[in-house]
Parts: structure tokens; sequence; C-alpha cells
């Protein structure tokens, strides 16, 4: 007589295979540790290699092929300059580095995250994850705001960082942005009722945190990428939305007066930079001219990776100052070297030349030309998950559309650094994921 012994009971739920991406983007409310200073190994960062690695697993136990013809070419571009770049660096240590960094942010976790996300359901996951992560970033920068607690700004600690610390300023606001970003496309995208108004409210609630961030590059990609998501909405909603905006401005600023002194400053700065610029964009222009001068001398392959830092002095005029200075947020004086200019477009082209500018940029647009096509037959055929108003485009479209602006934009103001690179790198891969594989989700 056997005795069969009971099958283990099958739960009645599966973990998607994004919800691995998701505990990437969950890993960055975890405050960087001492030592990383801002600029070092984050939590985030190692779990997104471990992505990678379950995501290549997953590929060789199910004995499917990776990616489409089409999205190797797009995703991999990127490689190519890459490579010549790091053979023309100063030091091997400095091209494994730069290499193994352009590659997690632009080509791996972009394409694990291609692979892993299976339908617009996880891509709505992955928006929700990332609008969850800003409201608490945002939370935690709008009590240092109000409390006094936050980073130095014109000497007052009242400029918000969130869990980034002084030392990364930029930080809270990239995944603030990035957050309201996602909200706006899922308020704005085909869904149910209810879940679009609470996305609205998230998105409305995400202006403060942003604005106490004192990051004007980051208001400019925000305003670019949500006005870019209203058009791509429809006329008619983009023209109504703006007009409440405009109203609800008007309203709050001059009939109550919202907004600090310093807020005001700073946005009027904005339409400065060129007449009176302050010592932070005398600075940005400087390393923008010493970047260009790099270009010139080695116009086609750049001075290599990492290479900016030992070539800037040599490139740099007199106006340059010798670093900036971060203070406040729980840490004390600290005085940072400009390493970067500033612009991720002018830092590819001093660094890998014309040729790694053209694969790189090259991937961005290719990615925003396949996006932008797919997204107007999805919404002529009416697809997408869930109910919504009549002729709404998919959510998943709009998300991975405005994230893609985005990074667009910012790019001519900001490069890659810091903890919050990583969400950088599930951006593309969001943007990477509509326009690559959103035909295939479809059949």
């Amino acid at each position: 007589m056997s005795l069969a012994l009971p099958r283990a009971a099958v739960p009645p739920w599966k973990v998607p295979p994004a919800a691995a991406v998701v505990a990437v983007v969950a890993l960055l409310a975890v405050p960087p540790g001492p030592a990383a200073g801002g600029s070092g190994a984050h939590p985030a960062d190692a779990v997104s290699a471990l992505v990678v690695l379950y995501c290549a697993a997953r590929l060789v136990r199910e004995r499917r092929r990776p990616l489409s013809r089409t999205a190797t070419v797009v995703l991999g571009l990127p490689v190519l300059g890459l490579a010549v770049a790091a053979a023309g660096a100063a030091s091997p240590g400095a091209a494994l580095g730069g290499l193994g960094r352009y590659l997690q942010v632009f080509v791996l976790v972009p394409a694990a995250v291609v692979l892993l996300a299976r339908g617009p359901g996880d891509v709505r996951l992955l928006a929700w994850a990332c609008t969850g992560l800003a409201l608490y970033q945002g939370a935690v920068g709008t009590h240092q705001y109000v409390t006094g607690t936050g980073a130095s700004y014109q000497g007052e600690q009242v400029r918000a960082v969130g869990t980034f610390g002084a030392q990364d300023v930029m930080g809270m606001a990239t995944v603030v942005s990035l957050g309201l970003v996602c909200a706006v496309g899922l308020a704005l995208g085909r869904g149910p009722v209810r879940e679009r108004a609470v996305a609205a409210g998230c998105a409305v609630a995400l202006l403060a945190p942003l604005a106490f961030s004192f990051s004007r590059g980051a208001w400019i990609a925000t305003a670019v990428a949500c006005a870019a998501q209203l058009l791509l909405a429809g006329v008619r909603r983009a023209l109504a939305v703006g007009a409440a905006l405009l109203a609800a401005g008007v309203v709050l600023v001059g009939g109550f007066g919202v907004g600090t002194a310093m807020l005001q400053e700073r946005v009027g700065s904005i339409a400065q930079v060129a007449d009176a610029p302050d010592r932070s964009v005398t600075d940005r222009y400087t390393m923008w001219s010493a970047a260009a001068g790099m270009w010139r001398e080695r116009p086609v392959t750049g001075v290599g990776l990492k290479g900016f830092p030992a070539e800037r002095d040599s490139h740099a005029s007199l106006a340059l100052s010798s670093g900036s200075e971060t203070d406040g947020a729980g840490a004390g004086y600290v005085r940072q070297p400009l390493l970067s200019p500033h612009n991720m477009y002018l830092l590819v082209l001093a660094e890998q030349g014309l040729l790694g500018l053209t694969a790189l940029a090259g991937s961005w647009l290719a990615l925003l030309a396949l996006g932008l096509r797919r997204l107007r037959p999805a919404r002529r055929r009416g697809t997408g998950a869930g109910a919504g108003a009549a002729g709404s485009p998919p959510c998943a479209g709009l998300v991975a559309c405005g994230l893609l602006v985005w990074q667009l934009t910012d790019f001519a103001y900001a490069d890659i650094g810091g903890p919050s690179t990583v969400l950088t790198a599930v951006s593309l891969g969001l943007a990477a994921h509509w326009a690559l594989a959103a035909g295939e989700d479809a059949r």
C-alpha cells in the first residue's frame, strides 16, 4: 500500500516578475550610508544588479528569445560608443567604473524592465511604485521645509532633499518629478474612475515638495513632460486643464499670496540666467564651455570615460569656483568639487565624442519615436486596461512617453549621479517597454 503525499496547495495569487523592479524602487526610500556621500553605492544599485541576474536566469530557464531584433539594436546601440570610450580612458579603473555605470543605467536595467514587465498591469504597478516613493520622499522633504531642517539655501536650512541628504540635493527633486509624471499619466489614461481620481490627487500633492526642492531644472522638465502628456491625451483636455491651472495659480499667488519670497526669487531667476546669472549658473556655463573644449580636441571619441574631472582644470576658465557648498539636513558643512558639467549631452560629448553621443542619443530618440508611433494607434483602437473616458490613450503609453520626455529635458540641466540614478534606469526601461514590447503584449 503506497502512501501518497498531498500536493502542496497552490496560492491563489502569484507574484509578478516585475515585483523585483518594485523592490529596487522601494529601496530608494532607504537613506544612503554616511560613507556614500551622496554619490557612492546605494542598496538600490546592488539590488538592480541582482534584478539583472534574476532576469537572465529566467531567460535561461524559460528558453525564450530575450529581445526582438529591433529592441536589441535600440537598447544595444549605446554599447558601441561606450566600448570605444572605455578603451580611451586614462586608467583601467576609470574604464571599468564608467562602463559599468553606463551599462547599468542605459542598457542592462532598462532591458531587464522590458523583459520582466509582462503587460499594462505591470507598467501600472511600477508607475504606482514610483508615485508611492515620490509621496514618501515628498512628505519628508515638506517636513524639512516647514521645520527648517532641510539643506542650506541662502543661509537657511529650508531646501527639501528627502532622505538623500544635503550632498545629493537633486535626489528628491528627481524622485518627486518622476512620481508626479507617473501620477499624471495614470490620471489622464484609460482606467477606473476611482484610480484616476486618486492619481490626480497624488499629482497635486506632489507639487508642493517639488517646489520646495528649489530645483529649476526639475521644474522645467516636469512642466515640459506634463504638457506633453496633456497634449497626447487630447488638445481639448489640455486646454481645459491648462486654464484650470492658470486660474488656480492666479488665485493662490495673486489672491492669497501663496509662495515665500525665496520661491518667488527662484522662479524669477529662471528668466535671468542669461542677464544676471548667479554663482551656480556661472559655474555651470563654465563647465559647459570646458566640456565643449574637450570635445573640440577629440571630436570623434572624446577624452575617455571618467575623463571630465581630470581634464576640467585645463579647459575651464578662471570664472569656475573651487566647488559647491552643502550644509544641513543632518550633515555638517561640506565643500564638494565640481566634477561634471551638469549636462548629460555635453558630458557624453566630452567623454565619448560624436560617436558616443550619436549612439546614446540615437537610442533615446528611437524610443521616443517608437513610443509616440504606438500611442496613436492604441488610442484609436481603444485598447488598454480598465474603463475610462472614450478616446483616452492607455495610461502605460502616457506614463512611458512622459517619463522619456522628462529625462530628455532634464538631461539638458543634469547628468547621472547619486542613488536616484537607478530610478532613471527604471524610467528608461518603462519607456522601452512601451516602445519595444507593447505590440507583443497586445498580441
